[in-house]
């Protein structure tokens, strides 16, 4: 065997995530809103990319992202199961004539009458008995706070309230109050942080707790309710008592508060109200985050063709600007005297150019495709409700399409789909199986949650425990357990039977 140096060719395979792959795969994991920031970066950073509205018509030495909206030829990928192997293996399309429909459009809010309960770009079904949508639907913009925050409201009031040498006191202490409106910090730590007397600290929150909202400035939720009643002129010492005991009242010791507070039931019944009236976050209703609307990345809607009738699935390409290559552009830059580099540089960014346009064609066939057979499995779902919810795994819906189980999960990843019943995510219709108790098909946990939810919500008058709700689930055919329901029902928000019959009681007091 010789140990001398030499040189040898040898011949293998390996798979390499090329920066073009890895940009796609990143795309694919994007909601609209998200791939129009990316676009915009992009359009920056190549001179050779173009923006433009949708409504923009194509220049003939440009070349468009091939929008799956305008095209006549692409009906095919919007119309549920008609692409070229939306369903996979070549299955029947969910929609059996779509010859007669077009979806030249932005959005399936735009389509005729040939759907039934055209989607509005809220996800409401327009006409329909529930639907909100319409002259008459109320603005849920309206509703976002466009007021100033809690603090410059509190800072706004303490500028005539306070001296002018308490000032600083008073911008210290507003800086420690939450967004729900209470002190948060220790009034002697404060007070040695500042270098004041702790009763010189103590008089400006006393000031402060006499702004609007009533409450602010409060320490604990027994103050801020105190402050509340005494603005209320209702601070007498059986309210004090009360407000001393909140915990008994949450307990539902309402016979031992009565003997404390020293009143009869009409007078407790009384007080309990009045404290229902009080707000216990007062500063919950100044500043904060506008609540920011969900924008839909699909619409999914019923179209009925006489005799036949199908699914319509379509992009929301008006979150979607349409993306060009400017061409003309480029033979400008290449016909002028170049060097090497800035050839390499033209042509690299023309390549990019071309990749990206690529790459989001290929990002929309995809969603469509994975949206097609998702609409295939829970086809029940969006005719009949949650009720119907089949239970579904990336899996099934990856060899369905012949996908890969991980393309999936990044297709389904931070996209919503609008329908007639509203707005969900697609990672809300993957769900795990609940084995029916008569041995037949399984149902999805979704299902059995509303079947909770539906069961607690008619309970009436008798309380339902956790074991008489695995008898009444296991009757309707749910084989569950009972440490699955108290899982279920915790997630739904829903107390325990113990804490259902104590705000039962409350309610009987109030």
């Amino acid at each position: 065997m010789s140990l001398a140096p030499r040189l040898d060719i040898r011949q293998s395979q390996s798979l390499v995530m090329t920066p073009q792959l890895q940009q796609a795969i990143k795309l694919l994991a994007l909601s609209n809103l998200e791939i129009e920031g990316f676009i915009a970066e992009e359009v920056e950073r190549n001179p050779l990319l173009e923006a433009s509205a949708a409504e923009d018509g194509d220049a003939p030495d440009r070349e468009p992202v091939a929008q799956v909206r305008d095209e006549r030829a692409a009906a095919d990928e919007l119309v549920a199961g008609t692409g070229d192997g939306a369903s996979g293996g070549g299955e029947p399309a969910l929609d059996v004539d779509y010859a007669t429909e077009s979806h030249q459009q932005d959005s399936v809010a735009d389509g005729g009458s040939g759907m039934d309960g055209a989607l509005s770009m809220t996800g409401s079904s327009a006409g329909g008995a529930g639907g909100a949508g319409g002259e008459d639907a109320p603005d849920l913009d309206a509703f976002a706070d466009t007021s100033l925050s809690l603090a410059d409201h509190l800072l706004a009031q303490a500028g005539p309230a306070v001296r002018h040498e308490d000032a600083f006191i008073a911008a210290h202490l507003i800086d420690q109050i939450d967004e729900a409106g209470y002190l948060t910090g220790s009034l002697l730590d404060i007070a040695n942080r500042l270098g004041v007397p702790l009763v010189r600290v103590e008089a400006v929150l006393a000031t402060i707790q006499t702004f609007d909202p009533t409450g602010v400035g409060a320490r604990d939720l027994s103050e801020c309710l105190a402050l509340q009643a005494k603005e209320a002129d209702r601070y007498d010492p059986c309210m004090a008592r009360l407000i001393d005991n909140l915990d008994l009242l949450a307990r539902g010791e309402l016979t031992r508060l009565k003997r404390m507070c020293d009143v009869d039931d009409e007078d407790m019944a009384d007080m309990i109200r009045e404290l229902r009236s009080y707000d216990p976050k007062p500063g919950c209703r100044y500043g904060g985050e506008p609540a920011q609307s969900v924008t839909p990345d699909l619409f999914v809607a019923r179209i009925n063709n006489g005799t036949k009738a199908g699914w319509a699935i379509e992009i929301n390409a008006s979150t979607l600007p349409r993306v060009l290559v400017n061409r003309s552009y480029y033979t400008e830059l290449s016909g002028g005297q170049q060097d090497k580099a800035s050839k390499a540089w033209l042509s690299d960014c023309l390549a990019s150019a071309n990749w990206l346009v690529k790459a989001l064609d290929q990002r929309q066939r995809t969603i469509i495709k994975v949206a097609t057979e998702i609409v295939k499995q829970q086809e029940a779902f969006f005719l009949k409700g949650v009720a119907h919810l089949r239970p579904l795994t990336l899996r099934q819906v990856a060899d369905a399409i012949e996908m890969h189980e991980s393309t999936v999960s990044r297709v389904t990843s931070n996209k919503y789909v609008s329908c007639a019943r509203g707005l969900y995510e697609l990672k809300y219709f993957f769900t795990s199986a609940i084995q029916s108790a008569d041995g037949g098909e399984a149902v999805s946990a979704q299902a059995v949650k509303s079947a909770i939810r539906a069961l607690i919500d008619t309970e009436g008058a008798k309380i339902l425990s956790d074991d008489t709700l695995v008898e009444l689930l296991n009757a309707k055919g749910f084989d569950i357990a009972r440490r699955t329901v108290a899982k279920y029902r915790e997630a739904l928000g829903i107390g325990s039977s113990v804490q259902r019959r104590r705000a039962r009681t409350l309610e009987g007091a109030g």
